[in-house]
């Protein structure tokens, strides 16, 4: 049975204090600092708090007073006829005033919808939707007429009301499946917030300008022409223009006869000032603006030689006033293949883990990331209710145009990607569209890397299943150094484990002419991708990374497993060799590491672990260089390295990775590893620790295949048979 995990409801604050503020209604719209959850209420109340991606948003307090509908679910309210024929607030003021009187009290609680959001029952339970989701359903024009009510889109917009609310906050980017209904939603927001907005500029732009062109022309005017006149603004221009939604007075042409007309006008007309517009894609659009909101559609699809990273660093400026947000972004898209547009909304989105955070409070692109999964929001797999159908039900569910389902989007989903297992390319761009989880969203095509990404995925595939490792840390027993080493199970843990040695494998050691030597060597070994900075400039820099491999043995093990994963970057430097040193002293293995960052290897001498750190195994001892004797290790400037580096993965991949001959399925449970093999570009070696410490493991376990060979020279053997000359007494032989 599927379990949903992209919302919980939590209980950060004690109960008392939100009692206490809720019966002041002390409780301000915005990020609360001390209790850390962004509180979008606007009635001075809190009720739940739901971790959305791990951000904890407070929602207002349950009303007395829930709107129940007829049949317990969503439904638009009709609009009264009487009012439906006013098309312009100037027809309004035409109106008797025992008129306006009948409907004032339903125009202004239609603000106050608005404004503060709408609880209704939704099969029984008071659900709660914001105020521009509200507007979406209920005054919002789309493709299919009234949009339906969705669960998934209800958590979406309570995310971006939180996005709103922070002022930590440029905004979301939003990772989702093909025919979410981001588009529609996006154009709702920019028409919402734009008619309502003085003297602020909206902008829209898409993977390329006929797209971002269409998006307004077919999106967010048609919307903006199906508001009720109370909620119209007075525009300027055309009802439907092309390129500009202007919300402002139109000008007025000057005669000499409104020039010296003495008459005075009842009233000044007064326009909001407000613009919607759109822009051709590219790095510099929106350069030197001031946006208000900017929506960025399809930001997961632009192509050489636009790059959404460069866009975003522009237009990140022009929703700022120094330090100060003036603006939003809302940005959402599938993503295409890594070469095309993808990796760098890859980068983008990681880059906006709301749990990485600088010490102003912010993300490091500012932005905060969604992702909702494809079971959330695929059509045809909504209940009445809007809710998904997650598992097969024992009896048909009726969804929102009245038809059966039979079968759980799961179980559906899973059918059409067993039958595309055959065309892997294929699978991952269903992947792409319906992704199930960040991984699928982020499938590059199978041409696009040096390794068999057939083999990894359909490992990626089987590991998604259920993790099969434990996170934790080493720590020497007692705290005291250089005896022996404990690993404690930590969900906070650095090291990723997935096996562990029995009692007699641990801590394992040799001494020869006073100096330690591992123990089990003949079981496994361990490669390295190390660093010599604690700091950077820019607070980033790589991270050090550590596997351990094992190799066949008699031994109570696995046979060419890789049983250890370390992809970390701890506060300093002597933390990371720390860590590296009582994994290496646990399992009792050696290391091969790469010897142009020599910290970590004159680490281990230092504390007298030399024997530990291997010599590279492609040269014999008399031609190691001086620093090599001293503390072994391997260069990785040669390209024969980076070569044999890279080949020995792509065997390791093609013997024990995803589908084997016998049928059975490789058993490397690190998905992180396994991704960054699928990236891995060998004209950029530095940005894929892991691939390079994995590697090196490969390398450390084969060391054999890497053994020099002496040269012997070669020397023809006459075979010939001697010929000789044998007239006279004596034979002379015939020179040949």
């Amino acid at each position: 049975m599927y379990e949903q995990s992209l919302y919980k409801i939590i209980e950060p604050i004690k109960l008392n204090t939100i009692k206490r503020l809720n019966k002041r209604k002390a409780w301000k719209y915005g990020y609360n600092k001390e209790h850390d959850v962004v509180v979008i209420s606007k009635d001075g109340t809190i009720g739940d708090v739901y971790s959305i991606q791990n951000l904890k948003i407070a929602l207002p307090k349950t009303p007395k007073n829930v709107r129940k509908f007829e049949h317990d679910k969503w439904q638009v309210t009709p609009y009264p006829k009487e009012l439906n024929r006013i098309k312009t607030i100037f027809d309004w003021r035409e109106y008797p005033q025992d008129f306006k009187s009948k409907y004032i009290d339903y125009i202004e609680d239609e603000f106050r919808k608005r404004e503060n959001g709408f609880w209704f029952y939704n099969k029984g339970t008071a659900t709660y939707i914001t105020g521009t989701h509200y507007m979406y359903l209920q005054w919002s024009k789309i493709d299919v007429g009234n949009p339906d009510f969705r669960e998934a889109n209800r958590l979406f917009y309570i995310f971006w009301e939180a996005c709103k609310a922070d002022k930590r906050c440029y905004g979301m980017c939003y990772l989702k499946n093909r025919r979410s209904g981001f588009s529609f939603m996006a154009s709702g927001e920019v028409v919402n917030s734009a008619t309502i907005s003085s003297d602020a500029r909206f902008g829209i732009l898409s993977k390329s300008g006929p797209d971002a062109k269409k998006m307004f022309t077919d999106k967010v005017v048609p919307i903006s022409v199906n508001y009720p006149f109370f909620f119209k603004p007075i525009q300027d221009g055309m009802d439907r223009p092309k390129t500009e939604l202007a919300y402002r007075v139109p000008a007025s042409k000057l005669t000499r006869r409104n020039i010296t007309s003495t008459s005075e006008r009842p009233e000044e007309l007064t326009g909001l000032d407000t613009t919607i517009d759109w822009k051709n894609t590219g790095d510099n659009s929106y350069d030197g603006e001031k946006l208000k909101l900017l929506v960025h559609d399809e930001s997961g699809k632009w192509e050489r030689p636009n790059n959404i990273l460069n866009n975003w660093r522009v237009t990140k400026t022009t929703l700022r006033l120094g330090s100060k947000i003036i603006g939003k972004c809302m940005m959402g898209s599938t993503s295409n293949a890594l070469d095309k547009g993808g990796n760098e909304f890859k980068k983008l989105y990681y880059d906006s883990d709301v749990t990485k955070r600088n010490r102003n409070g912010q993300t490091s692109s500012g932005l905060y990331s969604l992702f909702i999964p494809m079971e959330w929001n695929y059509e045809g797999f909504m209940d009445q209710y809007g809710q998904p159908v997650f598992n097969t039900p024992e009896e048909e569910i009726l969804d929102h145009y009245g038809d059966y389902i039979d079968i759980g989007v799961i179980d559906h989903w899973q059918n059409e990607a067993d039958g595309l297992r055959n065309d892997q390319d294929a699978l991952n761009e269903f992947y792409r569209q319906f992704p199930r989880t960040e991984e699928h969203a982020f499938r590059d095509e199978t041409k696009n890397s040096i390794f068999n990404l057939v083999k990894i995925y359909e490992q990626i595939d089987v590991n998604e299943g259920g993790v099969n490792y434990t996170k934790g840390n080493f720590q020497w027993a007692n705290g005291i150094k250089d005896t022996t080493v404990m690993f404690l199970p930590n969900q906070q843990g650095r090291f990723n484990i997935a096996w562990v040695p029995p009692r007699h494998l641990q801590n394992k050691q040799k001494v020869k002419n006073g100096l330690k030597y591992p123990g089990n060597e003949h079981v496994g070994a361990f490669g390295c991708d190390s660093y010599d900075i604690s700091g950077t400039v820019d607070g980033k820099g790589s991270k050090g990374a550590l596997h351990g491999l094992t190799k066949f043995s008699m031994e109570d093990a696995p046979a060419s497993e890789f049983f250890l994963e370390y992809i970390a970057r701890p506060q300093t430097a002597e933390m990371f060799f720390e860590d590296v040193l009582m994994a290496l002293v646990f399992y009792g293995m050696p290391l091969l590491a790469e010897n142009n960052k020599p910290r970590l290897l004159y680490y281990l001498k230092r504390r007298g672990y030399r024997g530990y750190s291997m010599n590279r195994p492609d040269k014999v001892w008399n031609k190691l260089s001086v620093a090599e004797r001293e503390v072994g290790g391997m260069p990785n400037s040669s390209e024969d390295i980076k070569q044999a580096h890279a080949a020995a993965i792509e065997m390791y991949i093609n013997d024990h990775i995803g589908m084997k001959a016998d049928g059975s399925v490789g058993s490397m449970v690190f998905n992180n590893t396994l991704n960054d093999w699928a990236g891995f570009d060998i004209t950029r070696r530095t940005k894929f620790d892991a691939t390079i410490s994995s590697g090196l493991a490969i390398m450390a376990c084969n060391r054999h295949l890497y053994s020099p060979r002496a040269n012997v020279e070669k020397q023809k053997l006459n075979l010939s048979i001697a010929k000789y000359k044998n007239k006279g007494m004596q034979s002379k032989l015939i020179k040949q």
